[in-house]
């Protein structure tokens, strides 16, 4: 028998209408009132995602967004990091091209939308920017990365039972053709492994999976699920290997490529099947899915599988730091509480 799949039961709802029925009263989960369409802002304009996502929410030819609609953006962000502050002027160009207002504050955004994207590529200035969101009460996605330490990660979510605020954080590649049917639909049976690889960029601000490996690591527990109990990392020049040991005695290994042909994919290993994962999906299954969050206030992605997958980048980073010996993922979330 099929596991049951919430992403397509969800999207079968929402097709039928029965979400858009919810917000045409504008009321949402909780009771709490928003615009109709409900309003969205994002947070930063340094990364292609603020304008990509726009076109889809803002697409009137797609029923599951219809509800929904960005209206506004505050630019910042980062103003620090040059490989993001360079790129602000000519996305906040493209936004207002699109017809979003452009704020002045991160307090303005708030007041004026029902629902926030933490898009900035910069994770530092993140837990400031989500402490101010969550005092307000109002719901948002967090763009990948949560932040730019696992200790504002875990704060993060902290944060989030404090307030009694659900929030979620996402790579699209969590939606890689093949990786929700190989999680959800057991489409290879039970999983016994699984390799993903992804480009794996560095910003040295940032732990260095958490600028861009993320993705790759994203897919492995797509894939794996929850329970990794170490990791242990090879690096070269070019590549980057690092290999996570379950508590069950699975085995997850991430390739990070920095030279060469890049790309992003992978292979899930099960009892039944093995399936090749990829390509790219688009952003457009991240979008849908963090909609319905804003309808349901149900966080697609537990906190408990996100702090896990920060927790496996830091320790493939403390792996490095000890010349590739394995290091626990109890370590370093310890550490980070600390």
């Amino acid at each position: 028998m099929k596991k049951f799949n919430r992403r397509s039961f969800i999207k079968s709802m929402s097709v039928a209408g029965l979400g858009m029925s919810v917000l045409g009263s504008k009321a949402i989960a909780g009771g709490r009132k928003v615009n109709e369409p409900a309003t969205v802002g994002i947070i930063g304009l340094d990364t292609s995602h603020s304008p990509a996502f726009t076109r889809i929410i803002n697409n009137p030819d797609d029923p599951l967004t219809a509800d929904f609609k960005v209206t506004a953006a505050y630019p910042y962000g980062s103003r620090d990091l040059e490989v993001s502050s360079s790129r602000i002027p000519g996305i906040t160009e493209t936004m207002r091209e699109l017809g979003i207002e452009i704020v002045n504050s991160l307090d303005e955004l708030i007041d004026k939308v029902d629902f926030i994207l933490l898009e900035t590529n910069d994770g530092h200035p993140r837990l400031e920017q989500t402490l101010k969101v969550m005092e307000s009460g109002k719901r948002l996605f967090i763009d990948k990365p949560v932040a730019g330490s696992l200790k504002d990660t875990i704060a993060i979510y902290e944060a989030s039972k404090r307030y009694n605020v659900p929030t979620f954080s996402s790579s699209s590649l969590r939606y890689t053709t093949s990786a929700d049917e190989v999680r959800y639909e057991n489409k290879i049976g039970d999983v016994i492994g699984c390799d993903a690889y992804s480009s794996a960029g560095r910003e040295p601000s940032h732990p260095d999976f958490f600028w861009y490996g993320i993705h790759g690591v994203e897919i492995i527990f797509t894939v794996m699920g929850t329970g990794c109990k170490s990791v242990t990392r090879i690096e070269t020049d070019s590549t980057d290997i690092a290999v996570g040991e379950w508590d069950d005695g699975r085995l997850a290994t991430f390739r990070g490529i920095r030279d060469g042909r890049g790309g992003i994919g992978g292979t899930a290993y099960g009892s039944e099947e093995v399936l090749t994962l990829g390509p790219s999906r688009g952003y457009q299954p991240l979008v849908h899915d963090f909609l319905e969050f804003f309808r349901t206030d149900i966080p697609p992605v537990s906190a408990e599988e996100t702090i896990e997958i920060y927790a496996f980048m830091e320790a493939a980073d403390e792996s490095k730091r000890r010349g590739g010996i394995p290091v626990t993922l109890e370590e370093v979330i310890s550490k980070a509480r600390a």
